[in-house]
C-alpha cells in the first residue's frame, strides 16, 4: 500500500459513494486506475466491506452509553464476545487496559432499554459489576475501521 492507496482510502471513508473520476481527480489517477486500486485493496482484504451509516437519533437508537465491565477472575476475550454478541444494543465492545477487563459500547431507544440491555449484560456469570457512562452529546465521530 502506498501514499496513493491511502489517499483514495481517506477519500472513500468520507464519501464512500464518490465516483472513481472523482478521486481520481483528487489524488491525479484515471478513473480506471482508481478502479483497480480499489479492486486491489478489496482482493488483499484492505477494504472488507463498503456500508452505510445511519444517523442512530433518526434510526430511534438515540440513547448511548459506554460501559466498562468489570470480571470475576480472568475471563478469555472470546467468552466476552459471546456474552456481549447476544445482546444486540451492543455496537462496539474491545478488552481494555486498567481495571476494567471491557468497555462496551451500547446504543438503546431510551433509558428503560438502555437498563435492559445492562441487565442482559449484567447477569453474565462471569460479569461481577459494571460502571456507566451516558452520552450526552457526541463531539467528534471518526470512523477508522
Amino acid at each position: 500500500m502506498d501514499n496513493l492507496d491511502r489517499a483514495i482510502l481517506d477519500l472513500l471513508r468520507q464519501n464512500s459513494r464518490a465516483g472513481y473520476g472523482d478521486i481520481g481527480s483528487s489524488v491525479g489517477l484515471s478513473a480506471s486506475a482508481v478502479k483497480r486500486r480499489v479492486d486491489r485493496l478489496v482482493a488483499d482484504g484492505v477494504i472488507r466491506s463498503f456500508t452505510i451509516q445511519v444517523d442512530p437519533t433518526v434510526d430511534g437508537m438515540s440513547t448511548e452509553a459506554y460501559v466498562e465491565l468489570f470480571c470475576r477472575g480472568t475471563v478469555a476475550p472470546d467468552e466476552l464476545k459471546r456474552i456481549l454478541q447476544d445482546v444486540p444494543e451492543v455496537v462496539y465492545a474491545g478488552t481494555v487496559t486498567g481495571s476494567a477487563d471491557a468497555i462496551v459500547q451500547i446504543r438503546a431507544r431510551d433509558i428503560a432499554s438502555l437498563e435492559d440491555a445492562l441487565e442482559r449484560v449484567r447477569i453474565a456469570p462471569n460479569v461481577d459489576h459494571t460502571r456507566s457512562a451516558i452520552v450526552l452529546s457526541r463531539l467528534v465521530n471518526r470512523h477508522r475501521d
